[in-house]
């Protein structure tokens, strides 16, 4: 695979992994929402793979299995439990209607390819391309979770926001040491399992 071909594909699933923030945005059913987190996880396991065989950094494919694992299986199957067992309606609650919150997310989008533009300039990694559409993810995972009035769609904002960070990451600086990516791993999932008990415990109370 040559850096050309490394790029492009890199830029292709930085395309579909704002298309998945997007699709969060729009989405009415919760359900929906979890498979499109998953989907998101999935590419973003994709691109650090590639990266870490452009920047042949080890580190990085045990940070693709790390995401694969986590953000793509165990997670999304937390998640999924706690919504069966909490019996949660299946429509999303918005503050902001879905029209308006699509509007908020392109001017998003657009702030965040301009705020980066000096870092693309000076920038020559293969990932350069994929800064400003990392920080848009932060921004649209942050936007879902304001915008959301029910704990588990904005768990799930919260947890695409760091996916954005973690695509960033990736995208700047082809990747934070394996230390950092391990501690952050085990920090969200134990915050996963926090809301969990956090969430019954509501339910108990009730």
């Amino acid at each position: 695979m040559n850096m050309q071909l490394a790029a492009q594909l890199n830029s292709l699933l930085a395309a579909l992994i704002l298309l998945t923030a997007f699709a969060m945005l729009a989405q009415r059913k919760k359900l929906a929402i979890l498979h499109l987190f998953a989907w998101q996880g999935f590419f973003l396991s994709l691109s650090t793979a590639i990266v870490g065989f452009v920047a042949k950094s080890h580190h990085l494919y045990i940070s693709s299995l790390l995401t694969l694992t986590l953000k793509v299986i165990l997670l999304p199957y937390i998640l999924h439990v706690l919504m069966r067992k909490l019996k949660i309606r299946k429509e999303v609650e918005t503050v902001v209607n879905v029209p308006a919150t699509m509007l908020m997310g392109i001017v998003l989008v657009i702030f965040s390819y301009h705020l980066t533009a000096p870092i693309r300039e000076l920038s020559t990694l293969v990932t350069r391309s994929t800064i400003a559409v990392a920080l848009a993810t932060v921004m649209l995972g942050l936007l879902m979770m304001i915008t959301r009035k029910h704990a588990v769609t904005q768990i799930i904002g919260f947890l695409a926001m760091e996916n954005g960070l973690f695509f960033a990451a990736t995208s700047a600086t082809y990747g934070m040491p394996l230390v950092v990516e391990l501690g952050v791993a085990l920090d969200v999932l134990v915050g996963t399992f926090i809301f969990g008990i956090f969430f019954f415990h509501i339910r108990d109370t009730f």
